[in-house]
């Protein structure tokens, strides 16, 4: 572990803490890692851990912690991209199952931004250094069409468009047990839980409003494909409302059970429909059901 002390000596006019540091530090690194180092208590200001909004005044003495170095994982790598569409301005692509959307703890390469970054010099900015072109997400191990932002003024676009619910998407989802009805909603709102912050669950008080329409589409002895539109799009919204209707998505091992058949969450985004961001045309892509959520309907066609 490596140690470095910064002594403030200039008479800053209440200068956050990890605006001060930008520029200062033995690494090159960003503010918004430099917040997370002070979140994570890596940072502490005169031995007491404070906060990244904390003023700087002069004489503050600055004792930073460096632990293994980690890497700022905007690099690009020269990794394959499924794209199904791209113009100036936007993006759309087929995420495989298994790759993480943006560099993260515990994930700084191979990720999609590291993909992009290879592919073109135009993503936008707007959502942050960290995440150029990133508008929305889907889970490391869900699969299917995410759209990337080539400039600010298409991100801010399409960002009006998820935050005012008018981008259609319908996922794809294999699910344990037979569900009887053909058709179903779940309306409870979610939020992290209370100890796993990592796990989100029903909070009937004090949950973020959330909606997810569902239909079959194929039933099975033990399992059903449904077709699910998610009316929002709360972090990990559908796997949660799958399991609170009792009937978790089929491998999906944080909410449900593993599964011997599928070694993911069986979850595809199937597909996604835009305005676009520069000429207002209506524009749906789509992918199709990926390998393994092909194989697992033909184990469950065979099941006695």
């Amino acid at each position: 572990m490596k140690h470095q002390k910064i002594l403030v000596k200039e008479d800053l006019l209440d200068e956050r803490l990890d605006v001060y540091l930008v520029g200062r530090t033995e690494k090159n690194i960003s503010r918004s890692h430099l917040k997370k180092l002070i979140d994570g208590g890596a940072i502490h200001v005169n031995g007491r851990k404070v906060a990244p909004h904390y003023a700087v005044k002069p004489g503050d003495q600055i004792d930073i912690e460096w632990l293994e170095a980690e890497p700022e994982g905007n690099r690009p790598e020269n990794i394959p991209l499924d794209i199904l569409y791209e113009d100036e301005d936007v993006i759309a692509v087929n995420k495989p199952a298994g790759m993480v959307v943006h560099p993260a703890n515990g994930n700084w390469h191979h990720t999609l931004v590291n993909a992009l970054l290879f592919h073109t010099k135009h993503l936008s900015a707007a959502g942050g250094e960290e995440r150029p072109g990133i508008v929305h997400r889907l889970d490391k191990d869900t699969s299917g069409v995410l759209i990337i932002a080539k400039n600010n003024a298409a991100h801010r676009d399409l960002a009006r468009q998820f935050k005012e619910h008018s981008i259609g998407r319908i996922y794809h989802a294999l699910v344990r047990g037979v569900v009887q009805h053909d058709e179903g909603y779940c309306e409870e709102p979610v939020g992290r839980a209370f100890i796993n912050k990592k796990k989100i669950m029903i909070k009937p008080s004090g949950g973020k409003d959330a909606a997810t329409d569902y239909k079959v589409l194929r039933r099975f002895k033990q399992a059903t494909l449904l077709e699910v539109s998610p009316r929002t799009g709360r972090t990990h919204q559908i796997r949660v409302h799958m399991q609170h209707i009792g009937h978790p998505v089929l491998g999906d091992t944080l909410y449900g059970i593993t599964s011997p058949l599928i070694s993911r969450q069986a979850l595809h985004a199937a597909e996604l429909t835009i305005c676009h961001p520069q000429t207002g045309e209506v524009m749906t892509f789509s992918s199709p059901l990926p390998k393994d959520m092909q194989r697992l309907i033909e184990q469950l066609e065979s099941q006695p």
